[in-house]
């Protein structure tokens, strides 16, 4: 009867904690979300602020801050319903159309959304221009503009069409033609605004293209064209009218495209501008263990599909793995925008000092017409033990008999503590194999006497055969009999393992791996092994060997006939007789 309190005390706590983070995560799904439709305007024309959240107690934003640097107009609402994580979530969607009232860097400041508030935004308002389009005072009309009149070949080109409407439109059709000796596509969504012009309203839609001229001369892009019908006056309604037809085409535009210049840097690369940063370094590293570098690129003026492969450098005794590259693109400017971030992950194969040289990327500055270098600093790093001990000293001295000042394998094992139990388990692993060589041996000098009655071979024939260390081309068990161990090997195994296994696959096993040499018949396969021994005593590279270890032994070991002999580079003594 004790227990009862308890466990009303647990249950009773246990639900409180699952309020709170029921709470708690409905408090982060209800964080609202602002953003503009447009990051840089010019004065007189005008900004759509929109703002998403999924709180349902309050009422709409409170535009009340806004009015210091903007004429509010146009206030819309939208909610909608939708299914999340088994539950339904109510998403309402507010928006508003900003006007400022001068030019300069504003700040959108937070806006209130019932007990929440949004981040606050920065506006970029230029003066107002002074041309004006050619056509203004038209009910419609077209105007196109790019970005770079004489762009050079492959150049990323942002090429701009605006439908200007000083009527209201119930229906129409937009269309850009694309022109020949380009890559032409659209980028994005239309963006709606309005303007000014000459002392008259027009509603604005902005479309955005992406234009990659593909030769050099001259290219000749078509006029945009627009085809709709206008809203019916009060007097056309009442007599089942359908309102004007409206019809406008842009002239057509010409842009003179330079070829690509002798000077510059390979691979091509037109750009605006191109920033390379560090985004994060490892402070140290440890050998045998991973950690993350990542580098970001910056680029004005491109795609992410026209930048090259973000990759670093080699680095001395590090294997670098990198994850696919992360691109964020947008439209600023009138131009493409693109920011690559890649993630490396540098696992050191040993101690000691190591370096990073700096990635360097060449480009063509498109404004100055020059050829410049975006580049990262360099970095270095002490590589410390697998178990975080300072790294031996590189200048190891000789052993007697030694030359070069190189430290002999024996001495290098004694200074790495996690190199120790590798050669424990290599001796143990010799010493079994040795065990196994002598017990294979007594059985080949004393077979066993068959009976008289002939039996026929079963499955226990060929796991004898396993046992013995021989290897039956002509029978496949589905487990992969020998050559599966041998793959397996390869892929996780030690040196030392791998070449006690083709020991014992030889007929019959081979006394060391110089036997083994002796009977290969594939002189890719003697390659490997000798790049194997080059990695394991020489200070050759260990992940090369590995793969063409995998390469070369892929269909198993190849072995001479019995009675063929290796050839030997000298004549022959006495001619054959």
């Amino acid at each position: 009867m004790s227990t009862t309190p308890q466990v009303s005390s647990r249950f009773l706590a246990r639900c409180a904690l699952a309020l709170l983070l029921a709470l708690a995560a409905f408090a982060v799904g209800a964080q609202p979300r602002a953003w503009l439709d447009r990051d840089t305007i010019g004065v007189g024309e005008t900004v759509t602020l929109n703002i998403e959240t999924t709180a349902v107690a309050g009422g709409g934003p409170d535009y009340a801050p806004l009015r210091t640097d903007f004429e509010v107009s146009n206030n819309t609402s939208r909610r909608s319903f939708e299914r999340v994580n088994g539950r339904y979530v109510t998403r309402s969607l507010f928006g508003v159309a900003l006007r400022p009232r001068r030019d300069g860097r504003l700040s959108i400041p937070s806006i209130v959304v019932g007990n929440e508030r949004t981040a606050p935004l920065t506006l970029v308002v230029t003066p107002a221009s002074a041309q004006v389009p050619a056509r203004a005072g038209d009910d419609v009309f077209i105007e196109s503009q790019a970005d770079a009149a004489d762009p050079y070949v492959q150049q990323a080109v942002g090429w701009v069409v605006r439908l200007y409407a000083a009527v209201p439109i119930v229906a129409g059709q937009l269309d850009q033609p694309a022109p020949e000796g380009a890559s032409f596509q659209r980028v994005g969504d239309d963006a709606q605004y309005s303007r000014e012009i000459g002392g008259r309203r027009y509603n604005v839609v902005e479309r955005r293209y992406l234009l990659v001229p593909e030769r050099s001369g001259p290219l000749t892009v078509p006029g945009a064209r627009f085809e709709g019908r206008g809203a019916p006056s009060f007097l056309e309604d009442m007599f089942g009218g359908n309102g004007d037809n409206l019809r406008t085409a842009a002239a057509p535009r010409r842009l003179q495209v330079k070829a690509m210049p002798a000077n510059a840097p390979q691979p091509w690369l037109p750009l605006r501008d191109l920033q390379l940063r560090y985004q994060s370094t490892p402070p140290q590293l440890r050998a045998g263990s991973a950690a993350t570098l990542t580098v970001e690129l910056s680029a004005d003026g491109a795609t992410a599909a026209q930048l090259p492969e973000l990759q670093l450098p080699p680095i001395d005794g590090v294997q670098v793995f990198a994850d696919p590259a992360q691109s964020d693109e947008s439209f600023v400017g009138g131009r493409p925008r693109v920011k690559l971030t890649r993630k490396f992950s540098l696992v050191p194969t040993r101690t000691g000092a190591t370096r990073l040289d700096g990635l360097r990327l060449g480009w063509w500055d498109v404004g100055a017409g020059a050829p410049r270098n975006a580049e990262l600093p360099p970095l270095q790093w002490t590589v410390a033990a697998a178990d975080g001990s300072a790294p031996a000293s590189p200048a190891v001295p000789a052993a007697s008999g030694e030359s070069g000042g190189k430290a002999s394998p024996i001495a290098a094992i004694a200074q790495d503590p996690s190199a120790r139990w590798w050669a424990l388990a290599a001796l143990v692993f010799a010493a079994l194999w040795l065990a196994t060589l002598v017990w294979a041996l007594h059985l080949r000098a004393h077979p066993r006497v068959a009976p008289r009655l002939a039996r026929p071979a079963t499955s226990g024939a060929v796991a004898a055969a396993a046992a013995t260390g021989a290897e039956d081309t002509t029978l496949s068990p589905p487990s992969g009999g020998r050559r599966g161990s041998l793959k397996q090997l390869l892929d996780t195994g030690d040196f030392g393992e791998i070449e006690a296994a083709l020991c014992a696959l030889a007929r019959p096993p081979a006394a060391d791996l110089d036997a083994v040499l002796a009977r290969l018949a594939d002189p890719a396969q003697r390659e490997a092994l000798q790049a194997m021994q080059r990695a394991r005593w020489g200070g050759g590279d260990a992940v090369a060997a590995r793969a063409q270890l995998r390469s070369a032994f892929a269909p198993g070991p190849r072995w001479r006939d019995a009675g063929a002999a290796p050839a030997s580079p000298l004549p022959p003594l006495y001619p054959p007789g």
